[in-house]
């Protein structure tokens, strides 16, 4: 049983600075579309749908950084595998934000295909590609600290960037 709640515990902590960092970022997309939109009567996500989305986009992470196509460049510069993590993982999200768009059409529409063209035809696509082009950028920034953690290690990446922590705050070693 220790075994199973150690297992659980270091997935747990895996999945935890993926997850945040998504919780946050979420969090400032949904603002900027507030700010976007104010005064047009459109519903926008709660912080309980954003945590949950950050919560599936932590774990659609760690499950795709285990995928061997992932991680295609580990021997060359930084810049390969962080290009292409931010192109997968952003294909991802432009799928994602395309589909979240279409089920708002699809509740008022009698099909999907109608829902469909209804969105082709009245979605304000300047706005849509800002809220990509936003999570693009994001999604970037994640690769870049992702990868930086995955060659230097997480807890020199963590005393580069806050200092050294306490002992008792410190990471149990393997």
């Amino acid at each position: 049983m220790n075994a199973v709640m150690l297992k659980i515990k270091h997935e747990f902590l895996k999945v935890l600075p993926p997850t945040i960092f998504f919780f946050v970022i979420l969090h400032i997309v949904a603002l900027i579309r507030a700010l976007m939109i104010k005064g047009s009567g459109v519903e926008l996500p709660v912080s309980a749908s954003v945590l949950i989305a950050s919560m599936v986009l932590g774990k659609s992470v760690l499950v795709a950084d285990m995928l061997p196509f992932i991680n295609r460049f580990p021997d060359k510069p930084l810049i390969w595998n962080v290009t292409w993590k931010t192109l997968m993982y952003a294909l991802v999200a432009l799928i994602v934000h395309y589909l979240e768009r279409l089920y708002e059409y699809w509740k008022e529409a009698p099909s999907f295909m109608d829902a469909n063209s209804l969105l082709w035809t009245e979605l304000n696509w300047p706005r849509f590609w800002a809220i990509q082009i936003l999570l693009i950028t994001l999604i970037f920034m994640y690769c870049v600290i992702a990868e930086l953690a995955r060659v230097i290690g997480h807890e020199r990446l963590r005393k580069i960037f806050i200092g050294p922590l306490p002992p008792d705050m410190k990471a149990p070693t393997k």
